[in-house]
């Protein structure tokens, strides 16, 4: 299953940045990309994660499993943030166990949402 990984490309991780510099947002998207994602992992560039007081944030996603926020990243964390993302691909419901997430999967976690429950319809009861 491909699973996808978020990267907020706006961040600017608390710099003040002069006019036509890269955010370091953006600069973690690039390094992930020239990383190299494996094929269970699509990486997909976003305009905010809304964690700006966190640093550079990424987001992992799939249907039907846990999804996370991590933050306080920057470029020279590319290689992990993949190992984790490829680690997070391979769990059938998007929760790895403890040691075998990267060491800035395992502190800067933000926030673990619940999958979304599929929709059951409701039969209103028949009138007696």
């Amino acid at each position: 299953m491909t699973v996808t990984l978020h990267v907020c490309i706006t961040c600017r991780a608390g710099q003040t940045l002069q006019e036509g510099e890269t955010t370091p947002g953006a600069r973690l998207h690039a390094a992930i990309i020239g990383a190299g994602a494996p094929e269970s992992v699509e990486v997909v560039p976003v305009e905010c994660l809304s964690a700006c007081s966190q640093g550079c944030s990424v987001a992992l996603s799939a249907p039907g499993r846990w999804s996370y926020v991590y933050g306080r990243l920057s470029d020279a964390n590319a290689g992990d943030v993949i190992a984790g993302a490829a680690a997070y691909a391979a769990a059938p419901d998007g929760i790895v166990p403890w040691r075998r997430r990267p060491e800035i999967f395992r502190k800067q976690s933000l926030a673990r949402i619940p999958p979304i429950a599929p929709s059951i319809a409701v039969v209103p009861e028949a009138a007696e």
